[in-house]
């Protein structure tokens, strides 16, 4: 039986529960967030969530081209991407993809870099390239942890690189469950590309990771877009499936951090002082 969520952070907030590629006139969708069966109708193309244990009708929204639902009230509206406003720029979803881990998991793997040389040789790292240079962190005043000023060697950084370059990054963390990430484009030097990374957490050991991305549409087409991005996440799945307990551990003695883990142990803390335990293995008092 899945464990109950009692995080108002994660309660009052908006997820991901389909993209509506996925959903059909007949059948209703269905998923399951924070433990919760629900079912998505598609009637009429006016959109309703619905609670399969008691049959209540959820608030339920369509934002760049997914569902979203609330389980309570919502505290605040859905994220807004102001990337998704620009014309020219390809806005893909990346697919959604189950993953057997923790969504705190896929959250915190994705702002890993150090593990590009290795997972994503010849894409996004490569021997003898694997040192993580410093990089600064810091909570903003909209409550978000950033990380600025991280630069890594990619030989491949995006579908539309003709040639290894160091990258800049910069992550941020917007809510528990969601992260985005703003990367130089090889062709336009002052223009980023963003990809944002929306992680519906199924239940405490089981996610679907719906990436969202932004790229400037200069030299590449939409479909390239995508076909990268499920180049990059299928290489990750497998070592994010293989993950050691399944859910986030919190306690900052729990695992030994290094250096290149400084937005992570950010994060980490973060979610402990958001009081966000669903998912995750929650600090010893």
């Amino acid at each position: 039986m899945a464990t109950r969520c009692v995080d108002r952070e994660l309660l009052n907030d908006w997820h991901i529960v389909a993209d509506q590629e996925s959903l059909s006139q007949d059948t209703p969708f269905a998923t399951r967030l924070l433990g919760v069966d629900l079912a998505v109708h598609n009637r009429s193309n006016k959109i309703e969530v619905v609670r399969s244990d008691t049959g209540a009708t959820l608030k339920s929204a369509e934002r760049y081209g997914f569902i979203w639902t609330c389980l309570d009230k919502p505290w605040r509206d859905i994220i807004y991407i102001p990337e998704a406003n620009e014309a020219d720029r390809h806005l893909v979803n990346g697919g959604s993809i189950a993953v057997n881990v923790s969504g705190l998991r896929a959250v915190e793997n994705f702002l890993d870099m150090g593990h590009f040389p290795f997972i994503h040789t010849g894409w996004l790292g490569e021997e003898p390239h694997t040192e993580v240079a410093p990089y600064k962190v810091e909570i903003t005043p909209q409550d978000e942890v950033l990380a600025t000023e991280c630069k890594f060697y990619q030989p491949i950084a995006s579908p539309t690189a003709k040639e290894g370059f160091v990258v800049e990054y910069i992550y941020k963390v917007i809510r528990p469950y969601t992260v985005a990430l703003y990367k130089s484009n090889p062709i336009q030097k002052d223009r980023l590309d963003v990809i944002t990374l929306f992680v519906q957490p199924v239940d405490e050991e089981n996610c679907v990771a719906h990436p969202y991305l932004c790229y400037l549409k200069e030299g590449m087409d939409a479909a390239t877009v995508r076909s990268f991005m499920q180049l990059i996440f299928a290489q990750d799945k497998p070592i994010l499936e293989n993950q050691v307990p399944k859910r986030l551990p919190l306690d900052p003695r729990a695992e030994t951090p290094i250096r290149a883990d400084a937005v992570s142990v950010s994060y980490r803390r973060w979610l402990r002082d958001r009081a966000v335990t669903y998912g995750a293995i929650p600090a010893q008092v």
